[in-house]
């Protein structure tokens, strides 16, 4: 069973998601340049309202390289700082159960990980301390040695065994986790903790052509004598405006997988997604711009299969004066066209909603007056036939 989410959302002056030079992103499609929102901005803006929606602390992860400073820091007694023998413990303990860890303590890349990954790294600590302990001082022999053997003993990485993977398992555990089942994880010399994602995001793009524009801003010292005139800093921000379209679909099958088959919780976490996704906002600039719309149309389909992308509803740029009304148009009519094609035979329910404007019609399918309804109408058709 697949739920899609289909989203029509205007900001004013905004710069949600910047590129390396710190200009909002952007894509060329259908011969123009359009505004872009990456599917990872918008989903780090979804996973951090998972807790407002339904689900418990306990149940959402964290994406971290300090695991070794939270192992550490559950070892010491509150308000004392970690001991180096602590931390050398903890570090020898990531390295038996495979993983690298930089001179800076950091691990080798990015862990999404479940809260109680930092109590069960330091469990295996205790049980192993006088081993993981031992081998921490022969390494720290080593370094005193020479820096041939420190860099021997640094480059040879640890092969654990079965137990010892089935401890990483433990730590790495994303069987409660709703945001590690949703959005995946992939460790990248280690397979068996992968976790395939149950939730699909593309990235927002704008229906018609966008341009970059800049803000000219200047700001004066408030204790500069009254004599002196003239600006004190100077700069530019970039910027733009735009209507976009925003896709995300979620498969329950997959969802149901990876979280073992925990019906409320599967539940509790598709609720959580759909309402985050409605609410995603990105945090970038906005403390400038304060560019905090909701989406203006909404779509949901829930099908048994499949999943359909209306972007090519905007191949041709969206132009004139009215840009959401006609966006919305296109999108419902181009999802009518595909529904006609294609037949809707595996098609479960269709939900739309449009808070300040009138809906374009769309035949063989339910108008939700308020958000809860759409999200009812929604739940309710895709986990009945789930279940």
């Amino acid at each position: 069973m697949i739920i899609e989410l289909h989203l029509l959302q205007s900001y004013p002056v905004s710069n949600l998601n910047r590129d390396d030079v710190g200009q909002p992103k952007s894509v060329t499609f259908g011969g123009v340049q359009r505004a872009r929102i990456s599917s990872q901005s918008l989903k780090r803006a979804a996973r951090m309202q998972f807790q407002q929606y339904g689900l418990a602390e306990d149940e959402t992860g964290v994406r971290t390289k300090r695991l070794l400073d939270a192992a550490a820091r559950t070892l010491t007694p509150d308000g004392e700082e970690p001991t180096d023998e602590t931390i050398d413990v903890v570090r020898e303990a990531l390295r038996a159960l495979g993983f690298d860890v930089a001179k800076n303590d950091l691990t080798e890349y990015l862990l999404f990980v479940g809260r109680r990954a930092s109590d069960e790294l330091a469990e295996f600590c205790r049980d192993n301390w006088s081993e993981l302990a031992t081998i921490a001082a022969a390494r720290r022999e080593a370094a005193q040695k020479s820096t041939a053997q420190t860099k021997k003993a640094k480059d040879k990485k640890v092969k654990p065994d079965r137990e010892r993977v089935e401890r990483a398992r433990r730590i790495l555990d994303a069987s409660r986790v709703a945001d590690i089942a949703l959005f995946g994880r992939m460790i990248a010399d280690n397979k068996d903790f992968n976790v395939d994602a149950a939730s699909q995001v593309a990235h927002a793009f704008s229906t018609h052509a966008v341009a970059t524009e800049f803000d000219f801003y200047t700001a004066v010292d408030d204790l500069k004598p009254e004599a002196e005139a003239g600006a004190d800093m100077i700069g530019t921000v970039d910027f733009n405006a735009a209507c976009y379209y925003r896709y995300a679909n979620l498969d329950l099958d997959q969802l149901s997988r990876n979280l073992r088959g925990d019906e409320d919780l599967v539940a509790r976490t598709t609720s959580a997604w759909l309402r985050a996704f409605v609410d995603a906002t990105p945090s970038g600039k906005q403390n400038s711009t304060a560019a905090r719309t909701k989406p203006e149309t909404l779509l949901t389909v829930v099908r048994d299969h499949g999943a359909w992308n209306l972007a090519n509803a905007f191949l041709r740029p969206v132009i004139g004066d009215d840009l959401l009304s006609e966006s919305s148009r296109r999108m419902l009519d181009h999802f009518a066209r595909l529904r006609g094609f294609y037949g809707d035979d595996q098609l479960r329910e269709v939900v739309a909603a449009a808070p300040t404007s009138e809906l374009p019609p769309l035949e063989g399918s339910n108008t939700a007056s308020s958000l809860d309804e759409l999200v009812d109408l929604t739940l309710s058709a895709a986990l009945e036939q789930a279940g």
